[in-house]
């Protein structure tokens, strides 16, 4: 059996901090901010977008941007919409839900875009 690796994070140390299973690798690109939207939506999934001030990222509240995209299939109107957010609040962490109607919970959910620290 291999040795798990340790993450030095703290609560202290705000750069350390990760979010979601996405945010221990390298900030996604545009492409693969659009490979994931299509996997939203191939399963579905109801898009949604959210931001927060890093500072409170860790709490449970995240401010929503319009309301979820129900039943929205089109991946560039997507995209639109979380760097309409990004760009209106350019210091917030931006994240992207898929909502899954059938499990009435979360099917997805990742930051993707980091704001400043």
């Amino acid at each position: 059996m291999s040795d798990v690796q340790d993450y030095a994070s703290s609560l202290s140390n705000p750069k350390s901090r990760k979010f979601e299973t996405f945010s221990y690798l390298p900030e996604m690109d545009a492409a693969q901010m659009r490979k994931q939207i299509e996997y939203i939506v191939s399963k579905g999934w109801n898009p949604a977008i959210e931001h927060c001030e890093p500072e409170n990222a860790f709490s449970y509240y995240w401010y929503m941007w319009k309301l979820p995209m129900f039943g929205e299939t089109d991946v560039d109107r997507i995209l639109g919409e979380a760097e309409a957010c990004h760009k209106a609040h350019p210091g917030n962490h931006v994240r992207l839900i898929g909502y899954d109607n059938y499990a009435q919970s979360q099917g997805a959910s990742m930051v993707i875009y980091r704001g400043k620290m």
